[in-house]
């Protein structure tokens, strides 16, 4: 049983109350959160609101990810998956290449086929409209989410027409729902230093807006862990709490980790160390607490390793992602982590954690027969996996 006593001699009386009660927090309540010393009391309130919500669920998707490019006009000072066009390095797949990756399922057809790229200067909207309904006409039982908010403006930028017709357009073709990429962190003054010529937060928020305003649920973001403040943190978090109150599409929060070993972007000395982790998962757990009205919070295995999520599950976290299959902007940026993991491998990591595993499609509705993968090898190295 959580010691409110504890809470209140470490500044977070009302804070300790408020969750208890089902209540909103406050963004002063958040940054006391996040400059709290105590980090096992931090995750344990957030625990405690992930229990409220899920139990001991934890959810995973058989997915793929298809990063269709990484032609980017935006040259975002963080990311290192970005290329020019005809740089050593640069990538453009072709319709043919996306669908073979799609059908490479071993006979088992994804739930999710989730597509992201860079805003390639050349690749219009008819181009992406084509690729959706071949893969549903190939795999009609699989969900695609597909295209950030960032990539919808540059759609609508180069073809001179609204987002909402983009996403009209797109949502025609067979798009069902958007990841929640590009957010990075809204705050104008780290935006204009790290992501200058990308989408403005008011846009991405918009964006946001209009596909839930049409039926198409999205997912959320946060870029942490360079240069922005705890203040900015928490000023993200409850622009988008602003946002699902309006309009109400968003299905899951993905806290990002910046990863530096191969960016631009280079981060003062006290921002690199032991207690990266640390701040991580304080990340997972005050986003928990603040985010009282988006009902998921990923675990990103991909970007926080294996036993960092399985760890996370523990301070406020229900889902891991899924199978990946393939992914190049995290690796790129420098993560470790395995390129895939089977579905019996996410298994043993949520059970290994004393959670209950929950295969879903990308709406978070349990899937009716996950008995039916479980004997898939998958390609992947065994992973880490807590004792």
């Amino acid at each position: 049983m959580l010691d409110a006593a504890h809470y209140a001699r470490l500044g977070l009386g009302t804070a300790f109350e408020k969750v208890m009660e089902g209540a909103r927090l406050s963004p002063e309540e958040g940054l006391a959160l996040f400059h709290c010393p105590d980090i096992t009391a931090v995750g344990a309130l957030a625990h405690h609101a992930r229990t409220r919500l899920h139990g001991d669920r934890t959810y995973y998707v058989l997915n793929r990810h298809v990063n269709y490019t990484n032609i980017c006009v935006n040259g975002c000072l963080f990311c290192a998956f970005q290329r020019e066009r005809g740089q050593a390095g640069s990538f453009a797949l072709t319709p043919d290449d996306i669908l073979h990756r799609v059908l490479d399922d071993r006979g088992t057809p994804f739930s999710e086929v989730h597509i992201v790229g860079g805003c390639h200067p050349d690749l219009g909207l008819a181009w992406f409209e084509d690729v959706i309904r071949r893969i549903r006409k190939a795999r009609p039982q699989s969900i695609v989410k597909a295209f950030t908010g960032v990539e919808i403006a540059h759609f609508a930028a180069m073809e001179g027409i609204s987002t909402l017709e983009v996403l009209r357009r797109l949502q025609d073709a067979g798009l069902a729902m958007m990841p929640g990429g590009g957010a990075e962190i809204f705050a104008p003054e780290v935006r204009t230093r790290i992501c200058p010529r990308k989408a403005t937060a008011d846009e991405w928020l918009r964006v946001a807006g209009e596909a839930h305003s049409l039926g198409i649920r999205t997912n959320c973001s946060m870029l942490y862990g360079h240069i922005e403040t705890f203040e900015h943190r928490v000023d993200h978090l409850c622009r988008l709490r602003e946002q699902q109150d309006k309009s109400g599409g968003f299905t899951c929060f993905i806290p990002l980790p910046f990863l530096t070993e191969n960016s631009l972007l280079k981060l003062p000395p006290e921002r690199v160390g032991e207690h990266v982790g640390l701040d991580r998962l304080r990340t997972v757990a005050v986003s928990r607490l603040m985010l009282d009205n988006i009902p998921h919070v990923k675990a990103y295995w991909v970007m926080m390793g294996v036993k960092m999520a399985q760890t996370a599950l523990y301070f406020g976290a229900d889902d891991l992602d899924g199978t990946i299959v393939e992914e190049r902007i995290g690796h790129d940026a420098g993560a470790d982590s395995a390129q895939s993991l089977t579905v019996p491998e996410l298994e043993l990591m949520i059970r290994r954690s004393g959670f209950t595993p929950v295969r879903r499609d990308s709406h978070f509705n349990p899937v009716a027969d996950p008995d039916a993968i479980l004997n898939d090898t998958g390609h992947a190295a065994t992973p880490e996996v807590r004792a």
